[in-house]
């Protein structure tokens, strides 16, 4: 025998049984940006939304031609294994703080005001082995107090 509450109960059943699916699969979608992934960046007290460059081609293009990033915005360069880390700055439009992280994510060097080049670009080479390099624009590293040995979670 059918009741009224039943049928209420169905009634609920059926919708949620499309849109809880749905809502699960949206909230577990990653965030993507110019170049893929987004990853939130965390340190002590504030997080940047990082672009990953996780591979050799996403990490030779880096923040080439664009005009600038976001406040709260960060590139974040995945290596397979630590070593330590070469980069340049060609065709890149603004300057940049640059955060050397180790496997275990701690900051292992920092460089900051990085200047763009045009022609010739010298080598920014880190002092110790990382196996990321997180760039931000320049003025982040002091406006936030970032010291060399401090964690970072991702």
């Amino acid at each position: 025998m059918r009741t009224r509450e039943n049928t209420n109960i169905k009634l609920f059943f059926k919708p949620a049984a499309i849109f809880i699916p749905i809502a699960i699969f949206l909230i577990a979608i990653p965030a993507f940006g110019e170049t893929g992934l987004l990853r939130k960046v965390c340190f002590t007290n504030f997080c940047v939304d990082a672009e990953v460059a996780d591979s050799p081609d996403k990490r030779a293009k880096g923040l080439m031609f664009r005009k600038g990033l976001g406040e709260g915005n960060a590139m974040l360069f995945v290596f397979e294994e630590e070593q330590r880390l070469k980069f340049w700055m060609k065709n890149v439009e603004f300057p940049l703080d640059m955060i050397w992280i180790s496997e275990d994510k701690r900051i292992t060097d920092i460089k900051t005001n990085v200047p763009p080049c045009r022609d010739y670009c010298e080598s920014i080479v880190s002092e110790v082995k990382a196996s990321y390099v997180l760039e931000v624009n320049a003025g982040f590293v002091s406006r936030n107090g970032i010291k060399i040995g401090e964690s970072v979670s991702f």
